[in-house]
């Protein structure tokens, strides 16, 4: 600390009643940590945020998810129906207060969920029995370039 100087500290606050511009420097923060990938927030009483590259574009923003995490206090990994993120996967989480009451929602744009391995892995093999019965193939003493 400087010798003379008065230093005030500013404070950001999340509480069931921040507005759009109260979110705005610590989702500006998780937007730019995830290489600028669309983030939304919203508080419990008032629409929130949207931003996108690297700029708000919404303070008046809702979606259905976010309002959904808000009111049933859980994480959601959907593809939206609606709105701007339709079909695109997003992940939402709820801001808890000390009681764990969901105060505040927070969404991304998950990219994890856009390459689902799992479910190309599983289509992978539904397709390859289709292709080839119910064996291995090619069989374990067949050429790879084998095909029935």
């Amino acid at each position: 600390m400087v010798k003379g100087m008065d230093m005030a500290m500013e404070q950001y606050i999340i509480s069931a009643s921040s507005k759009a511009r109260d979110l705005i420097p610590v989702m500006m923060c998780i937007h730019d940590l995830l290489g600028r990938l669309p983030v939304t927030a919203r508080s419990r009483d008032h629409p929130g945020i949207r931003i996108e590259g690297g700029k708000v574009i919404d303070e008046v923003y809702s979606g259905p998810i976010l309002e959904e995490v808000l009111a049933e206090n859980v994480v959601k990994k959907v593809r939206p129906p609606g709105g701007p993120y339709a079909g695109i996967p997003v992940v939402v989480a709820p801001v808890r207060d000390g009681k764990g009451n969901a105060i505040t929602a927070i969404g991304i744009v998950d990219v994890t969920g856009i390459f689902d391995l799992a479910n190309f892995m599983e289509q992978s093999a539904e397709l390859r029995k289709q292709v080839c019965g119910s064996d291995p193939c090619p069989l374990p003493t067949e050429s790879p370039a084998a095909k029935r």
